[in-house]
Formats: C-alpha cells, structure tokens, sequence
C-alpha cells in the first residue's frame, strides 16, 4: 500500500508546514488507471485540481501548499501524465472530462459535506470549463488559471486543419515531440530547464516541483520525463468538441485569470466568454501563461480569495 507523502515547500525565506498527502487510484471506464493525491479529510472545503499539459499535480506545489491551509486538496493527474497510466492512444478532452468527474465521484464520498471547488490550469483549465458545464451543480465556484481557450475562428481552422490531416503538425506539436527526455540526475535537470522555455519566470521551488514530481528514475541511473513528450504532442495535436456551446452552459461562478504575457487568444477567448456568460468573471495578473509558477503566493491569495466568495 503506498505511503502517505509529505511535502513542504519554502516560499522566500520561511517554509511552511508539511502537507500530508495520500495517494488514490481509480480504474476508469477508458480501461485505463488514474492516479493522484488527496488530503486526508478534515471537514475544510476542497479544491479539485487538474495541471497543464505535460505537468502533474505536484508541479503546483508552492501553490498548493499555501492553498492547503484553508482548503483539502484532491489532485488528479490526467491519461499520461504524473503517476496515471499512459492509457494507450488519447482519448480527447472531452472524454478526458469525463473521466475526471468519474474519477471525482468514486472519492467524493470522503470529504462528506465539505463545499467543493474546482481549479485548473492551461489544459486542465479548458478539462475544469468542460467538468463544470457537464456537471452544473458539482462544484460550488471555480477558478480557471490561463486556461487555453481557443477562439471560435480558431477551433473552425482547427477542426478544418483536422481533417486534412494538417494540425498535428502544429508548432506546439512540434516543439513537444523533440522535447528532451532524460537527464543523468535530478540537479542536472534543474540545471538544464532552469529559465529556459515555458519555465522561464519560474521561482525555483517551483521548478524544483516539476523537477522532483514531473520526472522519475529510468533504466539507466538518471532520471525521464513521466509525461512522453509523444502524449503531450497528441494533446496539443487536439482540441476540445463542441467548447463553446460547452462553455455556454457554465452556471457555475467562475473566475478565469490569465497572465499579461500569455498567449494572445486567451484575453480575447476569455473577454467573449465574460461577455456572453454572466457566471464568468475575468481579471488579467502579471506574469506568463505559468503566472502560478512564477509568483505562488500571489496565485493562492487570488484563488483562496475568490472561492470564499472575497
């Protein structure tokens, strides 16, 4: 039976306590096992939480390790990433979705009572939106982080790019398929990642997150990516059916923050959003797509902040 983990996570010059957290696993109805952490209940509200592509719950874990003074955390790691199987072929954000709430469900039961909230990131933030118009009354407020919303022209040139065979070629695509994968150590890693691409900005207990949580040993002594750059070339080789008549249906209060440097069409999906859905509040933070990333404390205090309803 695996171990409970601790961790604890310095944030300038002060650590805060250990969070414990427990493993679960759930057999999904895709013939696949998803895995993750939780809380051990303790009657607090509960923060369901899904990660970016190529990420793992425990890359947040500056974050989260503020946020879980007020809050049980339930985190769960998507088909192929973290410590979830790889789940053969990707079964598309929707179906992703779906399994999410499965897997939700079958631990719900723990935390009783307690009011729950649900938070994404980028990938996960776009799964979250989908979660939230499946299952309008499941989640009492949301926050969606950067979530990669793309633009109704955008999922049309998508769709059609789809069909002749074209947008697997994307930049995005590209770029994760020759992402390297292996590293002889752990600091050697850090060392190689550190303000470099995505993890530009980053602070360094952030990145020492992904360091230690993102990656596992492999065959040969060293250390490899758990997320195969190949999954992560597949999601960002897809896109969610059906987003916005999805997103039409949110009913649940929802704050979507995005960085002042992220990509572009997120301001302008998140704008169109806000102004046909009156559920949807959205607010622009300093910082990049991985804003949480670069200032943790920053991005507990807003998200703690909107879910009590501040």
């Amino acid at each position: 039976m695996p171990r409970a983990r601790r961790y604890t996570c310095a944030l300038g010059d002060s650590y805060h306590s250990g969070v414990i957290l427990e493993p679960w696993s759930h057999d999904c109805s895709a013939g696949f096992t998803l895995r993750g952490e939780h809380s051990p209940p303790s009657g607090k509200p509960v923060i369901h939480f899904l990660h970016g592509n190529g990420f793992c719950g425990l890359t947040y874990e500056p974050m989260l390790s503020l946020l879980a003074r007020d809050f049980d955390l339930f985190l769960c790691d998507m088909q192929g990433h973290g410590d979830s199987d790889h789940g053969g072929r990707f079964h598309g954000w929707n179906r992703s979705a779906e399994l999410a709430l499965e897997a939700w469900q079958a631990h719900a039961g723990l935390f009783d009572s307690a009011p729950i909230f649900a938070v994404g990131h980028s990938f996960g933030g776009v799964i979250t939106a989908l979660m939230l118009a499946r299952a309008p009354k499941r989640f009492a407020r949301a926050v969606l982080l950067d979530p990669v919303l793309f633009t109704p022209a955008m999922i049309g040139l998508m769709a059609l790019s789809d069909v002749v065979g074209l947008y697997s070629r994307n930049a995005l695509a590209q770029r994760a398929r020759k992402r390297r994968r292996h590293w002889p150590s752990r600091q050697a890693a850090y060392t190689g990642l550190h303000g470099r691409g995505m993890f530009k900005g980053w602070t360094d207990e952030a990145l020492w997150a992904y360091v230690d949580h993102a990656l596992k040993p492999d065959s040969d002594g060293g250390v490899e990516l758990k997320c195969a750059p190949t999954r992560e070339a597949e999601i960002f080789s897809s896109f969610p059916r059906r987003l916005w008549s999805s997103l039409e249906r949110v009913a649940t209060p929802t704050l979507l923050a995005y960085g002042e440097k992220t990509y572009p069409f997120v301001p302008r999906a998140a704008a169109r959003w806000h102004e046909s859905n009156p559920a949807v509040n959205i607010r622009e933070v300093p910082g990049g797509h991985c804003f949480m990333q670069e200032d943790p404390a920053a991005s507990a205090k807003l998200v703690a902040e909107f879910l009590r309803g501040a």
